[in-house]
């Protein structure tokens, strides 16, 4: 999204779910307008500003995997589980992560978006934990669906 304005309450939705999960970082990703890329956009629990300039393309990395396939992706023990290279998923090197949970956003019935929740450290998202994550990428696709779109 290049004319993509800041929304102060998404920030507080993902400082709620990361709350709520007890996670170490929440971050949102959303395709470009022009374009297959995929950028960060916003972040908690983040070590630095380097999301900030990670862009993958579409299929590459957690991002643009979940927005190619428009489906949940889990990575319990990052780099032991993950398929391709290491540096294919440069959110989870920048930040450190071993695991995450991350769904994609939908607008317009289409993939265009990602939430993506992450632990330091070991870990497996429940099914309780999968289900926040999506109720949260529900309510925010409804709160970003008018600059999407509009």
């Amino acid at each position: 999204m290049t004319e993509f304005k800041e929304m102060p309450v998404i920030n507080d939705i993902c400082k709620v779910l990361k709350q709520r999960l007890h996670c170490d970082f929440v971050a949102l990703a959303l395709q470009n307008e022009v374009g297959p890329d995929v950028r960060w956009h916003y972040a908690t629990g983040n070590l630095n500003e380097k999301y900030k300039r990670i862009t993958v393309r579409f299929g590459k990395g957690i991002a643009g995997k979940i927005i190619s396939s428009g489906s949940p992706m889990m990575v319990i023990d990052f780099p032991n589980d993950i398929y391709g290279k290491v540096t294919d998923h440069p959110i989870m090197l920048a930040e450190k992560l071993v695991s995450c949970y991350a769904v994609p956003l939908f607008f317009n019935s289409s993939p265009k978006g990602v939430l993506l929740v992450g632990n330091r450290v070991l870990y497996t998202y429940s099914e309780d934990d999968q289900e926040l994550v999506q109720d949260t990428a529900l309510e925010l696709e409804q709160l970003l669906q008018n600059q999407i779109i509009g």
